[in-house]
């Protein structure tokens, strides 16, 4: 709730919307993994260990939907408040269902993104316990190397990333600072497994994102790509951009954001796809760093430094455990 909250006043007043009377109408959607397992986790020790009793608000403040309920709250928006939970793809789904209200309904604006503060013994109890988490220890700045051959598992990171989506005549009207335009949002799910990533679940979303987008495989500059850095979901994800793109993916830059931020769980495409716009906005690609071995199976066309060029679409990947996938595609403006 506090990063969700910190980062819709800061996107707010950056879009110039912080004391508009626009908002009244406006829609809010957040999306999370694991909502308030912080709040659940302090006051289980507090109850078990000390004997403390349980604050009446612990399970309003923990649900998924309390992050946009308390902007909307905030900013007296009194539009859709919605909260979103597809694990890993939970900010972008929320961005790309934010873009379908305005795609399909009366408000020109919606707060939307992803927050996360998972740092906490259960979380990191439960992700090793699963193989997900790198144990390199003894080099943390060198231990999320997504595609590298000796990448052993996810940085977990926590923080939040909310953007302002609205409509077009409405952004024009007032002259809006406009960094993006997103044209594209596809979804799918694996229906494969819990944990195991499939690469044709993936490939679905991309393809859907891109048909969305009325844009061909041959348009695409760069990918913002989900790779967490963990054995089965890099190549997952360096098959699905092949299957999509074939001979093409050799002409696609790939970056990877979680390199350098670590893995922020249902806050991670939100941020990534900010970044995304910013990218394009500015005719920037992030590099990818911590590739010191490339592994073979993972074998595109990754950006290890800074590179300046005009990019005219991007795409961003989010795929969560479940089998949820999504994916939006950006084109500068």
């Amino acid at each position: 709730m506090h990063y969700a909250a910190a980062a819709a006043d800061m996107a707010l007043e950056d879009a110039g919307l912080k004391t508009s009377g626009a908002l009244q109408d406006a829609g809010v959607i957040v999306g999370s993994s694991r909502g308030g397992i912080t709040s659940i986790e302090s006051a289980l020790e507090k109850h078990l260990l000390k004997k403390k009793p349980f604050s009446a608000y612990l399970m309003a403040s923990s649900t998924i939907n309390m992050a946009s309920s308390h902007i909307s709250m905030k900013f007296g928006i009194k539009g859709p408040s919605l909260g979103i939970s597809t694990a890993c793809a939970s900010g972008t789904n929320a961005i790309g269902e934010a873009v379908r209200m305005i795609r399909t309904s009366d408000i020109d604006i919606v707060i939307a993104g992803g927050s996360e503060a998972p740092i906490c013994r259960t979380s990191f109890g439960g992700y090793g316990a699963s193989g997900s988490l790198s144990k390199r220890n003894s080099e943390p700045e060198k231990a999320s190397r997504p595609f590298d051959k000796d990448r052993d598992g996810f940085v977990i990171a926590e923080g939040a990333g909310i953007i302002v989506l609205e409509s077009l005549d409405h952004a024009l009207k007032r002259g809006a600072r406009i960094y993006a335009e997103i044209s594209g949002y596809g979804v799918s799910s694996d229906a494969f497994h819990m944990t195991q990533p499939d690469s044709e679940g993936e490939a679905l979303a991309i393809r859907n994102a891109l048909a969305d987008a009325d844009i061909k495989a041959g348009e695409v500059d760069c990918i913002n790509s989900h790779s967490t850095s963990t054995r089965l979901g890099d190549r997952a994800e360096t098959d699905a951009v092949k299957k999509v793109f074939g001979e093409e993916n050799r002409n696609i830059q790939i970056s990877s954001c979680k390199s350098m931020l670590g893995h922020m769980l249902g806050a991670a495409g939100a941020v990534e796809a900010a970044i995304t716009a910013l990218s394009v906005h500015r005719g920037i690609i992030t590099p990818t760093i911590n590739i010191e071995t490339p592994d073979p199976a993972c074998d595109l066309n990754y950006v290890t430094s800074t590179i300046k060029r005009d990019i005219e679409v991007s795409i961003t990947n989010s795929f969560g455990f479940g089998g949820a996938n999504a994916v939006l595609v950006l084109k500068k403006f």
